[in-house]
């Protein structure tokens, strides 16, 4: 009798400690993972680079970089001239470290390329609790998109539907880290950092690291994230 084929995911993928147990708990659900990431313009390649390593140690069945340029529009810490935030703690609003659009231009590609595999099923690795404040992490972002999938699609009109699954949306960071070392995800390969150098270690004082090193502190567990 024919094993019937794992059903297929397409997983977004930043090169973070978020979107790494998001990979390991798709692959433990089964799921055959195809990684997706996006070049948009951002600081600095370290974290693509860690994007293609995640996703190989992980177990992703291909990994693939598509390129938009975000820089062309700017508006963002992360794709202009303008400083990252250092040492903040507490709510400040959405920071400057917001990208326009990002979330919804890197789903849309996943979208597309889930299409072309036949997958119905997207993964992404945002985040509500432990986060900085950005509106295209939030529960109410997640569902419409959804929704737009599923009118905006042939898979969605026609086909079996398309699901955005957001596993850690109510997790903490210190939930994430205990269910990243549960996994046996090696965060010592991620990288978070807004400003890593080229060898990807993390400045160690941009929201991104502070939000990083308090979930492994809080959770209990030693803090592998190499700094400069």
């Amino acid at each position: 009798m024919s094993q019937s084929s794992p059903r297929k995911a397409v997983v977004l993928v930043s090169g973070g400690m978020d979107s790494a147990v998001t990979i390991a708990i798709a692959r433990e659900q089964g799921y055959q993972v195809h990684a997706l990431s996006v070049a948009y313009g951002q600081r600095h390649n370290a974290e693509l680079a860690a994007s293609e390593r995640v996703s190989r140690t992980l177990g992703a069945v291909e990994h693939k970089t598509v390129q938009v340029d975000l820089r062309s529009i700017g508006g963002s810490a992360l794709t202009a001239d303008i400083d990252v935030p250092l040492d903040q703690t507490g709510d400040t609003g959405i920071p400057v470290t917001y990208v326009p659009a990002r979330n919804t231009i890197m789903l849309s590609i996943a979208l597309g390329w889930a299409e072309v595999l036949g997958s119905t099923d997207i993964w992404c690795g945002v985040n509500a609790v432990d986060y900085s404040g950005y509106p295209d992490c939030r529960p109410a972002f997640i569902e419409s998109f959804e929704q737009l999938a599923n009118v905006a699609t042939k898979a969605g009109v026609e086909g079996a539907g398309i699901r955005i699954h957001a596993p850690l949306m109510r997790m903490s960071k210190a939930d994430i880290a205990r269910e990243g070392q549960r996994l046996g995800v090696d965060f010592s390969e991620t990288v978070s950092c807004y400003q890593a150098d080229a060898e990807g270690r993390a400045c160690g004082h941009c929201d991104a690291c502070l939000l990083r090193a308090q979930g492994f502190k809080a959770a209990g567990l030693p803090d592998p994230t190499r700094y400069v």
